[in-house]
Order: C-alpha cells, then structure tokens, then sequence
C-alpha cells in the first residue's frame, strides 16, 4: 500500500517509524507548519518533519486542507491509506474518502472515553485507573469513528503523563503495524456509545496552579498529570516552586499551603484534605532537585505555600 502519514508531535514518532519500517511505502509525511520555539523563538520544524527528512520522504506542511491547492498536492501522492497521529489540523470529508482504506487514527485514551487533545493528562487527572491506545477508522467527528483496535494500560499511582505519553506511544505504534498487515483484506470496527463519552480539553498553563485547598489526592493526580508541562506551582513568598514529584502522606494537620514537616524523604505540606509529600521540585533559577538536596541548609517548616 501507499501510505500517506499525518503528524506533528513526539508522541507520533513511533508510529511513523512503525510504517517506515513496514513493507508498505511511505510516499509522503503531512505535519504542522513550522512554529516559533525557545528562547530565541526561531522557527522549528516539528518532531515529525525531521524525522520525515531523516527517512528521505517527501513532507506537505499545509495551512489548512481545505484549500483545494492542499487536497491537490495530497491526492498527489495517491495514498491507499492515511494514517493519523495527533496531527492537530481537521481532515474535510473529502480528504477522508481521498484513501481507497479510507483514514486510521491512533488515539491515546479508551474510547469513547477521553475524545480531544489531552487525552493522557485528562485520565491522570481524573483518577481513572486504566487508559489505554485505540486505533478507529475516521469519520467527520471528533474522535468518533468506529474502533478497529483497543488496548488497555493501567495507571499506576505514581505514574506521570510524561511516562504514561511515552507507554502509549510504543502501544499505538506496536498495535498500528499489526493492523497495517490486515487492512487489505477489510477490516471493521466497533461503534462507539457516545453516551460513555468525555471530552478531554486542551490543557492551560493556569490549571497548573496548586490551590491548596483541594485533597491531597487530587494535587498529587494534578502533579502527576502536569509532566512534563505545564508543570505544576505554587508561589513561595513571592516566588514560583515548581512540584515534579508529590504523593498523598500521613502527616501532621495545617493550614493549607503550609509546611508541617521536612525531611531527605520529603516536604510535607497541609492541604484541604490531608498531606501532600513533595520529593522532587524545583526553586527558582535552579535545576530539579530531590527532596534531600532540598531540605538541606534550608529551613521548610513553618513556611507556607500561596
């Protein structure tokens, strides 16, 4: 088969390895166009365009694919299928009846549960104990095209959305060149239940400010669900800490926000519901840093978190 890769970020990156190293042709890559990035805010090319020239395949960065000059250059490259990765650009009907197999997506939740952009953080966030990958044949709506493919992951109470990204993106990659082995004979999917549906929005730098009123439960989930970015934080007189690490803890009672003990194991801090235990943060102007490095020739207790 010809096939045509739609992507953009890292978690994409294995799949597209996944049909480079089929026996299927990869005649070309679409991907994002090129964004400011850094400090400096030069333009950079996404993970997936990089890869695609490393591989020699040809790359489409359109605006839009509504633009029949986009459909045009795309209907070039006569893909039989299109597979699509967290591309972050909508695919017009046409487009999607352009492939004689039509269009794969692979989606980092359970569906229906999970549909939209921040799939991985939503479910740490909800304290859901399992999510998983799956792979539907697209359709006009968001997330809602039949299921050919569902694999189930737990997560476990300490993982983060770094870690758990990483986990699927292996899984989607694995289950997608299985799949791609079946595709020519006909495969069929499972209609999803729209009633079991959810939608997991885009996440906002702000969701990433600790109010410690909340459980100690529910900060430890937002901490987790909030690496790599946009990292979660709390102002300490007057200055951003960011929390990479923190976990529910028996501890002594406080005000919420302050800091009731502290030791190499951690920073014990009051919440609306418990105690949060922080054992990996970063001070201002400074690396990431374990508890122990922390606590050392610094005084935590008695001070407390806005």
């Amino acid at each position: 088969m010809n096939i045509v890769f739609a992507g953009t970020p890292e978690f994409a990156l294995p799949c597209l390895d996944a049909i480079a190293a089929s026996s299927h042709r990869l005649t070309g890559v679409l991907t994002q166009p090129d964004r400011p990035a850094g400090r400096g805010r030069k333009l950079a090319a996404s993970p997936i365009k990089q890869r695609a020239l490393e591989l020699g395949v040809p790359v489409q960065q359109p605006l839009s694919l509504k633009k029949e000059a986009a459909f045009e250059e795309l209907a070039a490259l006569e893909p039989d299928l299109m597979v699509v990765v967290a591309y972050g650009l909508l695919l017009p009907k046409k487009v999607l009846a352009l492939p004689r197999y039509g269009c794969i997506n692979v989606h980092a939740s359970l569906l229906p549960r999970w549909r939209g952009a921040a799939p991985i953080a939503r479910a740490i966030l909800a304290g859901d104990s399992e999510t998983g990958v799956t792979l539907m044949q697209m359709n006009a709506g968001l997330d809602t095209g039949p299921m050919l493919v569902r694999r189930a992951v737990p997560i476990d109470s300490d993982t983060t959305a770094g870690e758990l990204h990483d986990r699927l993106a292996a899984l989607g990659a694995a289950e997608l060149a299985e799949l791609l082995g079946r595709v020519e004979q006909g495969v069929s999917g499972e209609t999803q239940d729209d009633a079991q549906a959810c939608y997991a929005r885009r996440l906002d730098k702000g969701e990433a400010a600790i109010d410690w009123r909340a459980g100690a439960d529910e900060i430890a989930r937002a901490v987790r669900a909030f690496v790599p970015w946009p990292v979660a934080h709390a102002q300490l007189n007057g200055q951003p800490v960011r929390f990479w690490r923190a976990a529910p803890a028996a501890g002594t009672a406080g005000e919420p926000g302050a800091v009731v003990a502290a030791s190499p194991k951690g920073i014990d801090i009051a919440t609306g519901a418990g105690t949060l235990r922080v054992t990996e943060l970063q001070l201002p102007g400074k690396k990431r840093m374990d508890a122990a490095a922390a606590v050392n020739g610094r005084d935590w207790v008695g001070q407390r978190f806005e």
